[in-house]
Parts: C-alpha cells; structure tokens; sequence
C-alpha cells in the first residue's frame, strides 16, 4: 500500500511502494536518472528536450524551471514521464497517465506551455482545460528531422558558436522573434532570467551566429542535444540579408557539423508558414510528425 501523502503544486501525491495502477503521481527523484533516461531513450526524437535537461542538469534542479514526474505500472516500472511546470511535456503511451497528469499539472502556478505530439496534447488538454487554463495561442506544427549527413556543403567562413560578447544582440533577436511568435516578450517579463539562460546555452556552446560588418546576419541555438538527437529553434536571418543564401548555405553547415556528433537533427515549423516548410524540406529535412504547443494564459 502507498504509505505517504504529501502536497506538490497544490495537488496531492502519492509516494510509497509501486502502484497497483497508473492513477497517482510520483515525483521523480537524481536517484532515478538512470530508470528516467532509459525510458526516455525508446522514442528519442520526442524526447530530446526531456532527456537533455536531465543530462545537463539532473532529474531535480532548478534550471529544468519545474519537476519531473512519474507513473508507474503493477510491476513498478515506469509508465509515463512528465515535466510539468513552465513549458509541460509529457511521454506516454497510457492514456490513464495522460488523464493523471493533466489534473496534476493544473495545479502547477508555473505554467506557461504545453507542447507535444498532436494527439497527445489535444487528449491532455481535454483533461487539463477548464474555465482557469484557456489556451492564449494554440500552434499546429510540424516535426521535421533530417538523419542523412548532407552530399555537398558550401562552407560559409565565419559561422561559429557564438561566445558571451554576442549575448545582446542574441538576447535581442531571441525576444523579437518569441514577440512574433507567440505574442511574449521574455526580455521585458523577466530580463534577468533571460539573460541567464541565454548565456547558459553559449556557454554550452549551443548557440551558433553569423556576424558581418557587426551585424547579426544568421543565429540558431541547439535548444537540446542528446548522444542521438540535437533539436534546433530560433533559426535567424536578418531580413536584409534573405533571399541571398545565407540561411540554406548556414543550416546546412550546421548540419553536417551536428551529424557528425548525433544521429538526427530535428525541429518545428508552424504549419501556417509554408515557405518556411519548403526551405526546410529543401534542405533535406522530412516531416516525422505533427504537433501542438498550447501558450497559456499568464497568471
């Protein structure tokens, strides 16, 4: 019998023995890292972003901004992982810990996405939406991974990873960009914390930049990477420069250079941008899946 009930975001939280079914939430702990990313590793493509943040920083840190969490089956193994707290990403082919996780996460007061394949996220969100949790923005999008290294590159001098004197301009972009996006201005929400996360992943070597004449002309972050796949967003060109090249000849560089060291490369494209599709699927890119990021209401 589950001996201990304890509060997390507001909800209740069963920890104890293993549970006779998926219908309580476990907090994962460091202790179960291992048991975490072996779960994680079946479908890797979906689960980059998981699996990264538990590489870099474990399964209980601060830097995930939320907690991991757990159901397990009659035999104790788990059966679905989830983060819930700003962005909410689940992994699971249970629809019992789909419906479990959605009542937990409402009591999340971090929450400011949830995002995953489409089914998924529409089924959660069924569970999760009620008169407190209407969607702000909802974007139908496409997975697209590439997994054959490139034929020929046209080496483009100058692309490197970006260091911590590019941070404005980066931060600068970055915020621009999410303001297109999805209607939020991270800068001026919290400045600070932006920052920090910014210069994080440059020192992770995970942003890559362009820089011509003191201009930013190409910018990407390997938002999340992994021995099997590296996930890519932000990708940049300054508008005076499109139309030259410069974004195929620098996905491609990067490209090469990622798969060299992974197995795939992936990443979104709205649905509503079909220019941007074709420029990927032209450079080699295919669509693997579909899926939802639901932007939430802020507090």
């Amino acid at each position: 019998m589950a001996t201990t009930v304890q509060r997390e975001f507001g909800a209740t939280l069963m920890v104890g023995p293993p549970m006779t079914s998926p219908d309580c939430v476990v907090k994962l702990t460091n202790e179960n890292e291992d048991e975490t990313l072996k779960f994680l590793a079946a479908r890797p493509i979906h689960t980059v972003f998981l699996a990264c943040l538990i590489n870099d920083n474990g399964v209980a840190s601060p830097f995930n901004r939320g907690a991991f969490f757990g159901c397990r089956n009659r035999a104790g193994l788990l059966e679905g992982v989830a983060l819930i707290g700003h962005a909410t990403i689940i992994e699971t082919e249970s629809q019992k810990c789909i419906e479990t996780f959605a009542h937990f996460a409402r009591s999340c007061p971090l929450a400011h996405l949830i995002r995953g394949e489409e089914e998924k996220v529409r089924s959660f969100w069924n569970y999760y939406s009620n008169d407190e949790h209407d969607a702000r923005l909802i974007c139908r999008e496409f997975l697209l991974r590439r997994r054959a290294m490139p034929t020929s590159v046209e080496v483009v001098p100058g692309l490197r990873q970006a260091t911590l004197a590019d941070l404005e301009m980066i931060m600068t972009v970055n915020d621009s960009m999410a303001s297109q996006e999805n209607g939020t201005n991270p800068l001026a929400k919290d400045r600070a914390g932006f920052r920090d996360r910014s210069a994080r992943r440059i020192r992770q070597g995970r942003s890559w930049v362009l820089i011509e004449n003191n201009q930013l002309v190409f910018k990407t972050d390997v938002v999340a990477q992994t021995p099997q796949v590296a996930y890519i967003e932000g990708v940049y060109v300054d508008p005076e420069k499109r139309g030259q090249g410069y974004g195929f000849r620098c996905v491609s560089q990067l490209t090469e250079y990622l798969l060299m060291r992974v197995g795939s490369i992936c990443l979104t494209v709205n649905e509503n941008l079909p220019a941007a599709l074709t420029f990927y699927q032209r450079a080699g890119f295919e669509i693997a899946s579909r899926y939802d990021t639901i932007y939430l209401q802020d507090n």
